[in-house]
């Protein structure tokens, strides 16, 4: 068998043994696995004929980008682990177009300066962007910091080259904004999970990189009063605010625990912390004054003071240069690491609208403290989104308080018109969620695409669907 796929796709690119010691369990070491073997394709003609084989052979496939999910989607059991690290070439960049042309292992930072370079961005972005590929960003549908004014991945792809399961190679590498031939077909596997099939390259919407960012830690002292002031940020700017991110006073606290170096946002702490950044691409917007103020950040500023003057904001700190920013995305971005630093933990991706952030997390309050005394929630939150982290950290690893926990979170969510998951994906974590949660003619209209594309059930078996 494993000679088979030596001859596919070259003898030094089937891995087995202890050489797989990296492809054997997720990022947060919740699943551990033993695949038959790790295939590195480095073409999709040599995807998709080790496609062919697993197809004919039945053998189960799990495709893999860089393996930094956080629901447990590249368990890989027995099954052969396809990983797409060797695709890793962007084959374009288009600035005039604003496309970038590129292949399911490309890293999203690597993307990130590839853009930079053309004076462009993909806005794409989130803390483990140094590792996660664009593979597995799509298979998931990312969300990331920035969705408030780009949208979630989905929003930014205008086509895809996919393997089938039967290892058809689906060329639909449109570089069209409009086109109404059908089915949309990239959207049927763009957040299907590797279920589908496997994504091997793609055509990327590039956006202008903004000429001037403004940056702050506001306080604002509820968050009803945070989303006056992002609404009010909104009009004053023209719709140009990129993040809104709410970090509640224990992330600040566990974060200087890790993190010597770390400062705190205000001179006094505060209990709702907020990091909004604002970017500007109109050239009147990013020219630096007499005053050595950016109009940007002169907007940002005087609605901070409207709102202090009103009060409706405790403390507010501008960052006045690069480093001043990135140390407050760096508090930020360790969100995941300060998750991990407790176990047992129970990871939550919830979304509700808006305006009912506050209500959920009041809710869960109450839901987690009669459930298991001795837990404690951690959050934080894509506050212009939606999106909640909700992550409890247990008392006890039991199975049952844990599902317990878990069934908590998705009445309060659902109950506020919200979603038990939202950008994180399925995977194996949430599939009891699915099975409780997800509309029956929904779940049988999936089950019918998936038995239609995927008779064999080869494809991420065990994922996405209960």
């Amino acid at each position: 068998m494993l000679e088979q796929l030596e001859a596919l796709v070259g003898a030094g690119n089937v891995v087995r043994g202890a050489d797989m010691a990296r492809w054997s369990s997720d990022w947060t070491g919740a699943y551990a696995f033993t695949p038959l073997a790790v295939v590195r394709p480095g073409t999709t003609e040599e995807v998709s004929a080790v496609v062919k084989w697993a197809n004919e052979t039945g053998t189960p496939i799990v495709p893999v980008s860089g393996n930094t999910g956080l629901a447990g989607g590249t368990r890989a059991e027995g099954a052969l682990m396809l990983s797409l690290d060797r695709m890793n070439k962007i084959r374009e960049m288009r600035p005039e177009a604003r496309v970038a042309i590129v292949e399911a292992g490309v890293i999203l930072s690597n993307l990130h300066a590839a853009a930079d370079a053309e004076e462009m961005i993909f806005p794409l972005t989130f803390g483990a962007k140094g590792s996660a590929m664009i593979g597995g960003c799509l298979s998931t549908n990312a969300g990331g910091s920035n969705v408030l004014r780009y949208g979630n991945t989905r929003d930014l792809v205008l086509g895809i080259e996919a393997v089938l399961p039967n290892g058809e190679i689906m060329n639909i590498m449109s570089e069209l904004h409009k086109d109404n031939s059908g089915y949309n077909l990239k959207h049927l596997l763009i957040g299907a999970e590797g279920t589908l099939g496997i994504i091997t390259a793609a055509v990327l919407k590039l956006h202008p990189k903004p000429g001037a960012y403004a940056t702050a830690m506001v306080a604002p002292p509820s968050l009803d009063a945070a989303l006056v002031l992002l609404n009010r940020l909104q009009q004053a700017t023209g719709g140009a605010v990129e993040a809104f991110e709410y970090m509640p006073r224990k992330h600040i606290e566990v974060h200087k625990q890790i993190n010597p170096a770390a400062r705190e946002p205000f001179e006094a702490p505060q209990d709702i912390n907020i990091l909004v950044e604002v970017g500007a691409t109109a050239p009147r917007d990013c020219q630096v004054g007499d005053d050595g103020q950016t109009p940007i950040s002169a907007y940002l500023e005087d609605t901070l003071m409207a709102m202090f003057e009103e009060g409706m904001l405790l403390d507010a700190v501008v960052a006045t240069s690069e480093a001043q920013r990135q140390e407050m995305w760096e508090r930020r971005e360790a969100a995941a690491e300060i998750s991990m630093t407790h176990k047992p933990f129970l990871a939550n991706d919830i979304a509700v609208p808006l305006d009912k952030v506050a209500t959920f997390l009041t809710a869960m309050e109450a839901r987690l403290s009669a459930i298991d005394p001795k837990a404690e929630a951690i959050s934080v939150a894509h506050l212009g989104d939606g999106n909640v982290h909700y992550t409890v950290w247990l008392s006890s690893d039991d199975a049952a308080q844990r599902d317990q926990i878990m069934e908590a979170v998705e009445d309060e969510a659902l109950a506020l018109g919200g979603s038990f998951s939202a950008e994180h994906g399925i995977g194996v974590s949430k599939l009891p969620s699915m099975r409780r949660r997800k509309d029956p003619v929904a779940l049988a209209a999936m089950q019918a695409v998936k038995g239609a594309l995927d008779p064999k059930g080869i494809m991420n078996p065990g994922k996405l669907l209960p």
